[in-house]
Formats: structure tokens, C-alpha cells, sequence
């Protein structure tokens, strides 16, 4: 991360045409946890999210749910917004919807840059097309002449005259930013195979379709008859939450001589990392600072679906055991780069090992060591451990949380060590001096989770500077 002291940071923005899911939920968990962090650190930052909403699919679902598609999306944009404060999400993040006059007007403004700049042309031509991915595909990119991702789909084809963007003409230019920028795309893996995607040569894309054909879009420029490709029209929804290009303040405070970061899963890193990045240039604005890359969220070793029935639903996940332990199982307990593995089973054994039992255990025996005894907090330890700070360097959330239960373990195992419980018994010395230790390890153990789980941290705070005894469980065990 750069030394600014302004950091930008954005999820990608859902599409609108399902309920949110947990791997929703883990990228924009895993921004507030860095945004939270970065604030901790004295940085101003502008966090953002938002929802995707033009496109074929998006007019898809609301046909078949028989509902005009304004009145479809503005529904289901809520779903997402109502969700935020559910999964503990800062109060102060930025929300823009696509379908906002500021950002179709920011959309307008960047087509016309691109365009005026020799980057749009107008063609006829045919392609391959999957309306799931909404992305065109070679045949090389399908298996048995179907998407991979969206097998259940029918490939459309699709032949007209459209607007196509210059992508060809950003190869080289791709490629020695990212030998410029050898942390641009994390992990390195993801930015290897962008390397190798972008040496096998660049295709100009369509970046138009026809309204007559597909009438829910931004309208192209100067030209009714077309309305932009959702990706291309979308993607400027990181600088159009900045007020770009009106905001010329906040797009210099917080893009330019920030570090915009995108958070995006692992089948969006050409488009985060190739295609707005080649846009970016064309448009004569500067490239994102870094994009993170999610894996995917499996199930029982299978990609979630309905069909399947294993879909995990955030919601009645925070419903039953906190906003808290959701969060703690997304942080700790799955993978940030690779595909991990998410079923109520490891996640109900996870919450009673590593919450009921560990961190709520250790404040329970300690606070009540302390009321007991009359001893009260006497040092704030402040400070964040190195590795910590390294681990969140490098967006490696999960060894950042590892290193608090280190800390946890640690003091368990102090008390299991200096026995203060039977000290006191015997009228032996050391008793209090054991634990006023344990009060300051407790403080810095909350110090350091406050990034991740706000909600727990500050009630061991609160508990500690009181000298109270919790009422009930922090976390409840889960027979």
C-alpha cells in the first residue's frame, strides 16, 4: 500500500438479478476490514460499493418476474444496501447504483474521451455471446459449445453493427505497466495469467448494442440507436462514486494521488485488471493502484448453486450466531486468494473452537479474575504487532486474524502457566500483578480486532475500562 494518506477502495457492484450471497458478502467484509484498518492508521479513505443494473440479463429477470425493469432494479438495489449494516459494514461507505444520473452522466463523459482520444470505432460483425457472463466468448473459451461458467445457457450469436473499442492498441503499453507495477494484481498468480492473456494478443471488443435489440442501457453519445456494453459502461462506476469528472477535487484527492484498490473475485480479473486498465489509458486517466483478487466460495467442494440446494445465505448465517462470526469465519477461516470451502458444519465447529471457546472463554475467566480480585486495567497497549502490519500490507487478511488468536492462545496459556485462580486461594504473591498482565494482553487482543470483528472489540473495551463482567456470553456456544 502507498503512503498517501488517502486510500480508495471498491468491491465490484453485484448484479441485480439475484439476492446477495455469501461471496458478496466476504469481498465487501473483507474491504471494510481493510478500510477500517486504513483508517486506523490515520488515512482518510472513501469506500465504495455499489449495483450493476443495465444489461441484457438484468432486462431478462424482470420480464420473467413481469415487473417494469426501473421499478425491478430499484428493488433489488435495496437488497444489497439493507444488507450492509447486517455484515457490520462501515456507515460512512459510498453506494452507487448505475442507473444514477451521476453515473450515467460520468459513463457519457468517458465515452466521449475514449471517442474523441481515436479509441471507438464503428464495424459490423459476429461473435459468440453468453448473456450470463455478458461477455463475448471464442470457441476456444467454451466446452461443448456452451460457457463454463454458465453451462445451462444457450450461447447466443450475435451479428450487427456496433461501437468497438481499440483494445488491440494497448498490448505493449498493458505489459509494461505491469513490469512497472509487479505488485498491481495480488496475488501473482492472477497477474501471470493477465500477462499471458494479454500476450496472446488483444481483440478489439464491442462496446455498443443495438436498442432496438437491447433497450436497457446508457445510451451511446450522439447516437440513440445504440446503448453501451454493460462492462464498458459499469467499469466507470469507480471514478463516476468520485463525482468524475465534476468532482475534480475529489477525483485528484482520492484516484489520482490516492490508491484506488478494487476488490473483485478471481472470473472478474481480466475485466478489473485488463480491460478498465487499457480503458483507463485510452481515456488519458490514471490506472488503479491494485486489484485483489477473491477465489471462489465452494460447498461441500462444490461451486454453490440453487439447484444443488447449497447455497449459504449471509443473512441467516448473522441471523443465528452475529454479524461478528460472520465475519471472523470470511477473515480467518477462508482463503483470501484461493477457492475455500464454506458449509454450516465447519462453520458451527469453527464458531464454538475459535469464538465460544476461545475468545469469549479467555474474557469471560479473565474479567471475572479481575472484578473478583479488585484489580483493574492499568495499561493500554496500542501498538500493532509488525507481522500484523506486514500481513495487512499484503492484503493477506487471514494471517493478520491469525496473529490475534496467537494472542489469545498466548494468553491462555499464560494463565494456565502463572495459575493467578490458585495464587489468590493460597494467599500467595504475584496474583494481581498476573492479573493486571492479562487485563493489558486482553486490551491489545481487542485493540488489534477492531478491524475485524468492530462490534466484539468494543465491548471488551467497554468491559475493560468499566471493570465489568460480561452479562451473558459473547458468543454463545452451538450444541
Amino acid at each position: 500500500m502507498s503512503t498517501s494518506k488517502t486510500f480508495f477502495i471498491t468491491t465490484t457492484l453485484p448484479y441485480v438479478n439475484a439476492e446477495p450471497h455469501i461471496g458478496f458478502a466476504m469481498e465487501i467484509i473483507r474491504a471494510d476490514t481493510i478500510t477500517r484498518f486504513k483508517k486506523s492508521q490515520s488515512f482518510e479513505v472513501f469506500f465504495n460499493t455499489g449495483t450493476d443494473e443495465h444489461g441484457q440479463k438484468i432486462l431478462e429477470v424482470a420480464s420473467k418476474a413481469g415487473k417494469e425493469v426501473q421499478l425491478y432494479v430499484d428493488e433489488y438495489s435495496k437488497h444489497f444496501e439493507v444488507l450492509l449494516p447486517k455484515l457490520g459494514i462501515s456507515k460512512d461507505i459510498h453506494f452507487i447504483r448505475t442507473t444514477d444520473p451521476v453515473h450515467v452522466k460520468a459513463a457519457e463523459s468517458f465515452w466521449r474521451r475514449v471517442r474523441d482520444n481515436g479509441f471507438i470505432y464503428k464495424k459490423k460483425y459476429k461473435a459468440k455471446y453468453c448473456v450470463g457472463c455478458e461477455e463475448q466468448k471464442t470457441d476456444s473459451e467454451l466446452v461443448d459449445g456452451r460457457c463454463p461458467i454458465h453451462p445451462n445457457r444457450e450461447i447466443e450469436t450475435i451479428e450487427e453493427e456496433n461501437y468497438f473499442f481499440k483494445f488491440s492498441e494497448f498490448g505493449e503499453k498493458l505489459l509494461k505497466f505491469y513490469d512497472a507495477n509487479p505488485d498491481f494484481v495480488m496475488p501473482t498468480s492472477r497477474l501471470n495469467e493477465m500477462k499471458e492473456f494479454v500476450k496472446r494478443g488483444l481483440q478489439d471488443f464491442s462496446i455498443s448494442r443495438l436498442a432496438s435489440k437491447m433497450s436497457w442501457g446508457v445510451s451511446v453519445p450522439d447516437d440513440s440507436e445504440h446503448v453501451m456494453y454493460v462492462w464498458f459502461e459499469a467499469l466507470v462506476s469507480y471514478i463516476s462514486t468520485l463525482g468524475w469528472p465534476d468532482n475534480k477535487v475529489q477525483f485528484e484527492k482520492f484516484w489520482v494521488n490516492g490508491t484506488p484498490v478494487q476488490y473483485c473475485g478471481k472470473d472478474n480479473t481480466r475485466f478489473q485488471g485488463v480491460m478498465w486498465q487499457a480503458m483507463l489509458m485510452a481515456a488519458g486517466l490514471p490506472n488503479s493502484d491494485k486489484i485483489v483478487v477473491n477465489g471462489f466460495i465452494t460447498s461441500g467442494g462444490q461451486k454453490m448453486s440453487k439447484s444443488l440446494g447449497n447455497v449459504i445465505d449471509p443473512i441467516s448465517i448473522v441471523n443465528e450466531y452475529g454479524t461478528d462470526a460472520l465475519r471472523y469465519y470470511v477473515l480467518r477461516e477462508l482463503s483470501p486468494f484461493e477457492d475455500s470451502d464454506f458449509t454450516l458444519e465447519k462453520f458451527k465447529e469453527a464458531y464454538n473452537a475459535n469464538l465460544a471457546n476461545g475468545l469469549g472463554n479467555l474474557v469471560s475467566r479473565v474479567l471475572t479474575m479481575a472484578n473478583k480480585n479488585g484489580v483493574a486495567l492499568s495499561e493500554k497497549r496500542e501498538v500493532f504487532d509488525s507481522k500484523f502490519l506486514e500481513a495487512f500490507e499484503k492484503f493477506e487478511i487471514n494471517k493478520a486474524a491469525d496473529i490475534i488468536w496467537q494472542k489469545i492462545s498466548a494468553a491462555d496459556e499464560y494463565i494456565q502457566k502463572t495459575e493467578p485462580f490458585k495464587k489468590i486461594k493460597t494467599a500467595e504473591t504475584g496474583a494481581k500483578k498476573d492479573i493486571a498482565e492479562l487485563l493489558a494482553r486482553l486490551y491489545e487482543i481487542a485493540f488489534h480486532l477492531q478491524s475485524f470483528l468492530p462490534q466484539t472489540a468494543q465491548i471488551i473495551l467497554d468491559l475493560l475500562t468499566s471493570s465489568k463482567i460480561p452479562t451473558a456470553p459473547l458468543f454463545p456456544r452451538k450444541d
